[in-house]
């Protein structure tokens, strides 16, 4: 995992978009916070592979569509370097399907490029910090989303699913229904810690790094059947 200065506790981030002024207004809202360091900012998905190899951010905020490398490749590239950041995308709409393939890519989560100034410094923080960044709605659009482009593909079978115990698995099926950590503690009876603790395991057993993609392997596995997330 990535470190920032001893003792400071702040995070370092990168900033990659197109539009310089989308990167000054970031870069502008994000060092106001004392909490986070901008450490780079690029144009493109190749100066993004740059960034990440020169400065070792904590998060990477990215703009799914650019020229050149779009923010999907730029994605895979720096998702299979070692130690990757955390990425969050940028984009204009919610649904772009963009954004859908770059979270399947390996991304954190997204933002509306119109998020407030305290739910973006929130979020770094957040991603930052190892957590989730979609809210469960998203993760259902998400899923909804990957099975009309993907039909037929459901399978039983993927690596690693024969490794988890019977409450980690208990708890994929619970993140592949779209449900927070919260509300899976409420349903299996256990602390939020707990179920953070398992999520973790989950990751490392999937070989997965973010939530979306264990959520489609439970989704495909069958696990989620039945369970649906409080509104």
């Amino acid at each position: 995992m990535n470190e920032s200065p001893a003792g400071t506790g702040v995070k370092r981030i990168a900033l990659v978009d197109d539009d310089s002024l989308v990167r000054a207004g970031l870069a502008m809202i994000l060092g106001a916070d004392p909490g986070i360091e901008v450490v780079g900012e690029g144009s493109d998905g190749n100066q993004a592979v740059t960034l990440v190899q020169k400065h070792r951010p904590d998060v990477l905020l990215m703009d799914v569509r650019m020229p050149g490398m779009d923010g999907i490749a730029a994605t895979r590239a720096v998702c299979a370097q070692s130690e990757p950041p955390k990425i969050i995308m940028l984009t204009t709409f919610d649904m772009d399907e963009y954004v859908f393939e770059a979270l399947e890519a390996g991304a954190s989560g997204f933002l509306l490029k119109d998020t407030p100034p305290q739910d973006l410094i929130r979020a770094v923080h957040v991603v930052a910090q190892g957590d989730a960044m979609l809210a469960p709605t998203v993760t259902r659009r998400m899923l909804s989303h990957f099975s009309q482009s993907n039909p037929g593909t459901r399978s039983a079978e993927h690596d690693g699913l024969d490794q988890l115990t019977e409450r980690e698995t208990e708890v994929l099926g619970a993140v592949g229904a779209g449900l927070s950590n919260a509300q899976i503690g409420e349903r299996l009876f256990m602390s939020e810690a707990t179920v953070k603790a398992h999520v973790s395991k989950i990751f490392a057993k999937l070989d997965c790094s973010n939530r979306v993609q264990i959520a489609i392997i439970a989704h495909e596995a069958g696990l989620s059947d039945g369970l649906d997330a409080p509104d």
